[in-house]
C-alpha cells in the first residue's frame, strides 16, 4: 500500500534522527526470517540500546543524505533493515552477528562507523570493540600490572645495594 507524502516524510524524519544520534550503523537483510525471531531481536536490541527500523530503499537514502552515513546508499538494494548503535558503537554488529549465526536467512550487508563503510566481511572491527565497563577494567589491570611491576623492581634494587652493601 503506498504511503502518502506526509508520511513518508515522517519515516524520513524519524531515520534522520535516528541516524543523527547514531554511534555505528548496519544494513541487514532479513528476508526468511520468521515474525517470532525478527520479535526477539527487537528486543533485545532494546535492551542494547540499539534502534531498528525497517526502511523503504528510496527513503533511507534520502534519510541518510548528507549525514555521515551516506556512504552506505550502495548497500540499499532489496529489503533493508537499518541498525543504529546509540550507546555502544559495536552493539548492533554484535547483536547482528550472535542473530547471524542463529538464523541462516539474516545476512548483514554492510556497515559504516565514524563515516567509514566497512564491509559485512569486516564486521568482527565492530563486534569486537569492547564496551565502555570492558575498557575500563583493562585499563585498570594495565595500570595495576604497571605498578605491581615497578614493586617489584624496587625491592629488588633494595636487595641488590643491601647485598654490595654486605659484600
Amino acid at each position: 500500500m503506498p504511503l502518502a507524502l506526509e508520511g513518508k516524510k515522517a519515516i524520513v524524519a524519524e531515520v534522520s534522527a535516528a541516524a543523527k544520534d547514531a554511534l555505528s550503523v548496519v544494513v541487514a537483510d532479513s528476508r526468511g526470517v520468521t515474525v517470532e525471531k525478527m520479535t526477539g531481536l527487537r528486543k533485545q536490541a532494546r535492551e542494547n540500546g540499539v534502534q531498528i527500523r525497517v526502511v523503504r530503499n528510496t527513503l533511507a537514502r534520502r534519510a541518510l543524505s548528507g549525514t555521515q552515513w551516506e556512504c552506505l546508499n550502495d548497500s540499499f538494494v532489496g529489503p533493508t533493515l537499518l541498525a543504529f548503535s546509540t550507546e555502544h558503537p559495536g552493539a548492533a554488529a554484535r547483536l547482528f552477528k550472535e542473530f547471524a549465526k542463529q538464523d541462516q536467512n539474516f545476512e548483514v550487508k554492510a556497515l559504516a562507523y565514524e563515516g567509514e563503510l566497512i564491509p559485512a566481511t569486516d564486521i568482527d572491527r565492530l563486534a569486537t570493540l569492547p564496551t565502555y565497563d570492558e575498557a575500563i577494567a583493562k585499563l585498570m589491570s594495565v595500570m595495576k600490572e604497571a605498578s605491581a611491576g615497578k614493586l617489584v623492581r624496587t625491592l629488588a634494587a633494595l636487595r641488590d645495594q643491601k647485598q654490595e652493601a654486605a659484600a
